[in-house]
């Protein structure tokens, strides 16, 4: 009886894994905060260093961070940003997408999908840190949740701590329209 409930317990959790990691979550609400961007920086798809307070001091900005490059869930997130790219982008909006994958996986991500913005590799989680963005499964996998911040002028003015797959665009322009 007791190695039915361990084999139980191992399934739900490899499913809570996997549906995290390739399934589709809802629309997020987020919520409307207002404090400090974390100033921090990390290595893009091609290698380079990104500032992040450089980004900031363009305009809007939006980091999402996802779990994996090329899993359907974070294509799906990636590519809701990509197709209103020219949108966000007439807002002044810049958008800098964030996960623990090595740069040579983000640059294939990127080049794969057509994405338009940086992708940011944080293999060591210095910058999901920074954002206080947990780690999946309570810090045992080295994925980062799925979350989204909006900063403007140097704040957080936004942040969904659940954040959506093919409607994560929707949101931001919701919110942006909410702020003007």
């Amino acid at each position: 009886m007791k190695s039915r409930l361990l084999i139980l317990a191992a399934l739900l959790m490899i499913a809570a894994i996997l549906h995290s990691i390739f399934g589709t979550a809802v629309a997020g609400e987020g919520e409307k905060v207002n404090y400090d961007a974390p100033v921090v920086s990390g290595v893009n798809q091609d290698g380079a260093t990104v500032n992040f307070a450089d980004v900031y001091k363009k305009g809007p900005t939006v980091v999402f961070f996802y779990p994996k490059a090329g899993t359907p869930g974070c294509t799906k997130q990636a590519c809701s940003l990509r197709d209103a790219f020219a949108d966000l982008s007439k807002q002044g909006v810049q958008v800098l997408g964030v996960s623990f994958d090595k740069p040579e996986d983000q640059k294939k991500f990127k080049a794969e999908q057509k994405l338009p913005f940086d992708l940011i590799a944080d293999p060591e989680g210095k910058v999901v840190a920074a954002f206080k963005v947990d780690k999946m499964l309570k810090g045992l996998l080295s994925l980062a949740s799925r979350q989204c911040f909006l900063i403007k002028d140097g704040k957080v003015v936004w942040h969904d701590a659940k954040a959506s797959t093919a409607e994560q665009a929707a949101d931001i322009k919701r919110v942006l329209a909410e702020l003007k």
